[in-house]
């Protein structure tokens, strides 16, 4: 699976894996993938510097790269200043947060024992929690920094160039896709609606070759609902030059979701099983359906709050779900992949899969197009 790209990164394989678990990101670079690291987690720099070291060193010295969140538009304070996160908590309204408590009493969600901190906090939505992981990040040897949201600012994306980093911006449609081409990336990464996490609304086999016209020679990488070789050669059939995967690896073995009840429903969901809603983070975004997601879409709530005061306002809630595994709301982003996901395998066994099923798919089309496989 070797791509112009791929080539140009020193990758065996055009498979580049988002994470958010330093473990995964690593396995995915050994077995000849790329590996990208999710920041967004990370409120302390010094949490972001000790999993990095261990990246360094767990990683062969082959190539990696971190994905950070700065959304385009963002919360301002009074007189257009970048707000502090307590004057992004003075916004939320005391409205929506009756209406998380209630929704936590009725499911009988205990709180946090006294003087624990949550342990989910979506401050990394904020641009300047964003920019310090930048401070800590540019001081290691990464070949890719990744923006979820949209293409970085304009000196995030110079700073990335005087490193020798190359920057992908997430595309929902073509024409953000040319957006992300005039702005100076480097790669586009053409997100399709069935992708978990942030995404739009157009398919990935529509948006895939809508990306591909529009910002040419510019390498573009599929994803969206990948989860198979055969999946992966479709992609490439399409004029990606590779495909980014996220949702995959949330039931390898070196995942750590620290909850087991949230492993048993990934492995028993269904491709159906999963909902775009606001409830996480205040944008669209794709993630298994549970009570908590039914509670913010009803209509007769207060409804989703814009990013990042809605990450805020439920990130307490958040951990305390997790924490107690209550069932009924227990939930994660994921895309519709999470149907194929129903086996625990190592990082290996999926990539294995992954170059197995494509060499079927190669051989298919050869054979369809009349030509013996070599």
């Amino acid at each position: 699976m070797e791509t112009e790209l791929s080539r140009k990164l020193g990758i065996e394989h055009a498979i580049f894996g988002f994470t958010p678990f330093p473990a995964v990101a690593a396995a995915i670079t050994r077995a000849g993938g790329f590996g990208v690291l999710g920041a967004v987690r990370y409120t302390a720099p010094g949490d972001l510097a000790r999993d990095l070291d261990w990246m360094q060193e767990h990683t062969g010295g082959k190539p990696y790269g971190l994905d950070v969140v700065m959304p385009a538009k963002k919360a301002e304070a009074p007189g257009g200043q970048t707000p502090t996160e307590a004057q992004v908590e003075a916004m939320i309204p005391e409205g929506h947060r009756r209406f998380v408590e209630e929704t936590l009493a009725k499911h009988g969600v205990p709180a946090l024992p006294e003087g624990e901190a949550s342990g989910w906090r979506i401050t990394g939505w904020m641009e300047q929690v964003a920019r310090s992981q930048l401070d800590v990040a540019f001081d290691y040897p990464i070949k890719l920094l990744a923006n979820a949201l949209g293409s970085p600012p304009p000196d995030v994306v110079a700073r990335a160039h005087d490193h020798g980093v190359l920057v992908a911006a997430l595309a929902g449609s073509a024409k953000h896709a040319r957006r992300h081409a005039e702005a100076g990336i480097d790669i586009v990464v053409a997100q399709g609606y069935e992708a978990g996490g942030h995404t739009g609304e157009i398919a990935s086999m529509v948006l895939t070759p809508e990306a591909v016209d529009a910002v040419s020679p510019l390498p573009v990488l599929a994803a969206g609902g990948i989860g198979s070789g055969e999946q992966i050669a479709a992609g490439l059939a399409l004029g990606a030059q590779g495909v980014w995967l996220g949702s995959i690896w949330l039931t390898t073995t070196e995942a750590d979701l620290h909850s087991r009840a949230l492993t048993e429903k990934l492995l028993a969901a269904g491709s159906g099983d999963t909902v775009r809603s606001r409830a996480l983070s205040g944008k669209p975004a794709r993630q298994l359906r549970t009570e908590w997601t039914d509670a913010w879409d009803d209509p007769n709530g207060p409804g989703a709050l814009p990013m990042p005061l809605q990450g805020l306002l439920v990130a307490e809630a958040v951990s305390r779900i997790q924490k107690y595994e209550v069932e009924p709301l227990l939930g994660t982003p994921v895309g519709q992949i999470v149907g194929r996901m129903n086996s625990e395998r190592s990082v290996q066994q999926v990539f294995d899969d992954l170059t197995r099923g494509f060499e079927r798919a190669v051989d298919r089309i050869n054979r369809i197009a009349g030509r013996s496989a070599s």
